[in-house]
């Protein structure tokens, strides 16, 4: 604690002689930001400017993208002031509010791949029904919701623990996530239960319904024409590497703390890392390159009078 100013800060300890590799480490993470920043306001942009792209799929797909720009910049800009910094610190309410935006972002990555899912069930079992339920205003409900109820859910622990005593000051990670609450005096039973309340209704439960939507839609594409299957095929397939991947980071963010005393320093900051640089860099790649249409006009923009 800060006596001046009466500020509590946390020391960030999972850095690996950051005093040594600091400007390599400075420049493989502003590397991987420019170009987190670039690949997805790209499939933004192409998105917004080409109007065949004005459809669900492609809206929600632009809206992961600007959820991973979001969730980089809540990381990115304190770790690369963290690696030329003499000291790797950060407040304790600053702390908070970067916990608060990285569950929620991440939380809202299930909730928008949930919603993907569900118009490709629609468009693939239920085309006729396609153009009434997948209406502009249905498209927004569902936008606002998922950023708005991970918040919802979020916001109470992160109030809660404002005033909470803290006996530790050294949180084992490069930045703020769910391993704060081993630097607390006292544990919350209740906290813990919400939390693991939180997770069941935001990530299993549109895991769950992402993995019926998509076995269904295998059942009817099976059943169906070679058309529908190359249909199913190219927008789905996509979509379920995003979440295969997503699953496997977030489920490495949840255990980590039952495994905080065992698991390697050195481990543990290659896998965070992987948290911060392959899902927000990996999503428009994978969207650029599988999506049939993306990918034309990304051509056309990457190597103009070539595509036609």
């Amino acid at each position: 604690m800060d006596a001046g100013s009466n500020v509590t800060y946390i020391i960030l300890g999972g850095h690996i002689e950051v005093h040594r590799y600091k400007y390599l480490y400075f420049l493989i993470m502003f590397t991987a930001y420019i170009l987190i920043i670039c690949c997805n306001a790209t499939i933004i942009c192409l998105i917004i400017v080409h109007k065949n792209l004005h459809e669900p799929m492609y809206i929600f797909i632009a809206a992961l993208s600007l959820n991973s720009v979001l969730f980089s910049t809540n990381i990115y800009p304190k770790l690369l002031i963290d690696f030329l910094s003499e000291k790797q610190i950060i407040s304790y309410q600053t702390c908070l509010l970067q916990i608060f935006l990285f569950y929620t972002l991440s939380l809202s990555e299930f909730l928008l791949l949930a919603a993907m899912a569900y118009d490709r069930y629609v468009s693939i079992c239920k085309p006729l029904q396609y153009p009434t339920i997948m209406r502009k205003t249905t498209v927004c409900v569902f936008l606002v919701l998922a950023w708005l109820v991970p918040a919802c859910h979020i916001v109470l622990p992160v109030a809660l623990n404002i005033n909470s005593k803290l006996c530790h000051f050294t949180l084992k990670g490069i930045f703020c996530n769910n391993s704060m609450y081993l630097l607390y005096c006292v544990s919350s039973t209740a906290l813990s239960v919400y939390g693991g309340v939180v997770l069941f209704n935001i990530a299993l439960f549109p895991m769950l319904f992402i993995f019926f939507t998509y076995t269904k839609i295998l059942i009817i594409a099976y059943r169906s024409s070679g058309e529908v299957r190359t249909k199913a095929a190219q927008t789905c397939l996509p979509h379920l590497l995003v979440l295969i991947n997503y699953s496997f980071l977030l489920t490495y963010d949840v255990i980590i703390v039952k495994l905080e005393s065992d698991f390697p320093k050195t481990a543990r900051l290659v896998m965070t890392l992987q948290i911060v640089i392959y899902s927000p860099l990996c999503n428009p790649i994978i969207y650029g390159l599988k999506m049939k249409e993306i990918s034309k006009h990304l051509k056309r923009l990457l190597f103009p009078g070539k595509v036609h």
